[in-house]
C-alpha cells in the first residue's frame, strides 16, 4: 500500500479513533473503507437513490394517524371511514 497524508479536524480525527477503537480495528482502515463507500457508492457514479432525490424532505411531512399499522382497532376505524367516504379498500 502507499502512504498518503491527510490533514484532518480535530472532531473528526476523534470520530475515527471512536470508531477504530469500537470495531477494534486500526484508523487506517476506517479511512479506506470510508473512502471506498465514497468513491464507489451510486452517487460517485451519478446515480442517486430515491432518498438521495428525496433529501431533506424524507420524514419532514405527517399524514394520517401514525401507529394505524400497529393499533389494529384504528386501523379498522380508519377504514370504515375511507369506505363512508367512498374510497375503494386497498389490499
Amino acid at each position: 500500500m502507499e502512504l498518503i497524508s491527510v490533514k484532518l479536524p480535530p472532531a473528526l480525527r476523534a470520530k475515527i479513533a471512536a470508531e477504530a477503537q469500537r470495531r477494534n480495528v486500526s484508523q487506517s482502515t476506517i479511512v479506506r473503507e470510508s473512502l471506498e463507500r465514497a468513491l464507489t457508492g451510486p452517487a460517485s457514479r451519478g446515480e442517486a437513490s430515491c432518498a438521495d432525490l428525496a433529501g431533506s424532505l424524507v420524514g419532514a411531512f405527517r399524514s394520517g394517524r401514525r401507529d394505524l399499522s400497529t393499533n389494529k382497532k384504528l386501523l379498522a376505524d380508519a377504514i370504515v371511514s375511507n369506505a363512508r367516504r367512498g374510497r375503494k379498500r386497498h389490499r
